[in-house]
């Protein structure tokens, strides 16, 4: 069936209505927190404060770096298929531009509600950040197989369930997770495999020739792979307190990353019958071990801990590419077009579970008896926690993400599966022309939407158009 993909008074309404609401909301409920009001300067005379001493000056460089992955190292991650380059960065610009203003309302709401105001500071930028990196994450399952109207309120939804989730880990269970393992890279991958599993194309095949990549898409994919390798230690360390927990967060997230690439390398050149390299596993499971450390990344876990954390999540991310992703798509019809059950679902369940190994065996000897309260905040409320009880709440966490993203997911898919959000059909899937005006001499083998669905206009005299890309087949147009 054919859908009808003329977004001409869909598209800007949808974001218009979304952005008008943004700034009744901005109006009403946000302000400045204490670091950034213009009040700031009197309380510094007052403290003797130095400029230095604002927040802004510990945390914005974090925040540079979170920002540029968000926008920079995903966007470009998912340029790999060799049609779909301007939606894959330009969907992800739109995504994340809408993520961050909902995500700011939202985590405030729970977080920094100071009377009837959300204050906002440099901190809330990098959460917001946080929240939509896994907006962009989820954006890889259903790649080329949806419009962006659909993108708008699956973020929409996301970011709402992302916070209520990292409320209940964070706040209720009392659960350390620095990286986002759990409440960012697990809860979202299944949620969107979930969603995909519901958007199922039965049809799919017909645009399997476009789901394949190019030399050039792959080498700009491989682009967003370094940026989000060499920024992901300020991504585990970016909200960890100040000293020695930051510290070692990018130092263990450092470690991680680099074990990852020789056993993906490794790996990758194993399972090919003439030692070659696959560029799929390169892009994608040389950054598992940035997930996986992400809960314990704070932690005393060691640098040789975090190398075999790597070690570990480059062998099975690089097998999940090759074994599982075909397993998952011919078995429990699962579409998920990047991986990210590879790059982010099995790698932050397994960060989720060496997170709870690694709290419940935290000693005295280890952590020293204010190293222990500081690194767990074991007072207040959790005053007669010992590690193992933090261990056990971990593990519970784990499972209330799990399930939180099933539930999510099978609501939104439903919602997602209705007929009128502009998605392309079968045959049209993994193409930029649907979406975009694509530039003059560059041919496509985009075949047009059915005109019975599109608003009436002057009939054009259908062209056979020919691709220029070697692995790509001459469709004529259908009339």
């Amino acid at each position: 069936m054919a859908w009808n993909t003329n977004l001409r008074w869909r598209l800007p309404l949808t974001c218009l209505l979304l952005q008008v609401a943004m700034v009744i909301l901005f109006g009403v409920f946000v302000r400045y927190d204490f670091d950034a009001d213009a009040h700031w300067w009197t309380e510094r005379k007052h403290k003797n404060l130095s400029e230095v001493e604002n927040e802004f000056y510990y945390r914005y460089p974090s925040f540079q770096d979170v920002h540029v992955m968000v926008f920079v190292g995903f966007g470009f991650l998912m340029t790999f298929l060799q049609r779909y380059g301007f939606s894959a960065v330009g969907f992800n610009f739109l995504l994340a531009a809408f993520g961050i203003q909902w995500a700011l309302l939202m985590q405030g709401w729970f977080h920094f509600l100071e009377g009837r105001y959300i204050v906002v500071g440099v901190e809330n930028l990098i959460n917001a950040d946080f929240c939509v990196a896994s907006v962009c994450v989820a954006f890889g399952a259903v790649l080329g197989k949806v419009s962006p109207i659909q993108l708008l309120i699956m973020t929409f939804f996301q970011v709402t369930l992302f916070a209520v989730n990292e409320f209940i880990l964070l706040n209720l269970l009392k659960v350390k997770d620095a990286g986002g393992s759990m409440t960012i890279h697990t809860f979202y991958a299944y949620f969107e495999l979930t969603v995909t599993r519901i958007l199922y194309r039965r049809n799919l095949e017909q645009s399997k020739e476009r789901q394949s990549s190019a030399y050039q898409s792959d080498l700009f994919a491989m682009i967003g792979t370094l940026f989000l390798w060499m920024y992901w230690p300020s991504f585990n360390s970016a909200i960890s307190y100040h000293g020695d927990s930051q510290h070692r967060a990018a130092i263990n997230t450092y470690c991680s990353l680099a074990a990852c690439v020789l056993t993906s390398v490794a790996v990758s050149s194993a399972l090919h019958k003439k030692g070659k390299l696959d560029m799929v596993h390169i892009q994608n499971a040389t950054l598992a071990g940035g997930v996986a450390v992400g809960t314990t990344a704070e932690m005393m876990l060691m640098p040789y801990g975090a190398l075999i954390i790597g070690f570990i999540c480059g062998i099975i991310s690089t097998l999940g590419f090759v074994y599982l992703t075909p397993f998952l798509e011919s078995r429990l019809h699962i579409q998920d077009t990047c991986g990210i059950n590879n790059l982010h679902g099995i790698p932050g369940i397994i960060g989720g579970i060496v997170g709870a190994v690694t709290a419940a065996s935290a000693s005295l000897e280890v952590y020293g008896k204010e190293g222990l309260v500081h690194s767990f905040d074991f007072q207040d409320f959790k005053r007669d926690w010992t590690a193992r009880t933090q261990g056990k709440f971990q593990i519970y966490g784990l499972l209330v993400t799990l399930a939180m993203a099933l539930m999510g997911g099978i609501i939104v898919g439903l919602i997602l599966r209705l007929p009128f959000w502009g998605q392309p059909s079968d045959e049209n899937c993994f193409e930029d022309a649907v979406y975009w005006e694509m530039p003059e001499g560059n041919s496509t083998v985009y075949i047009p939407e059915d005109p019975t669905f599109k608003p009436s206009g002057p009939s054009v005299p259908s062209v056979p158009m020919v691709s220029p890309l070697p692995m790509a087949s001459s469709v004529p147009l259908v009339p």
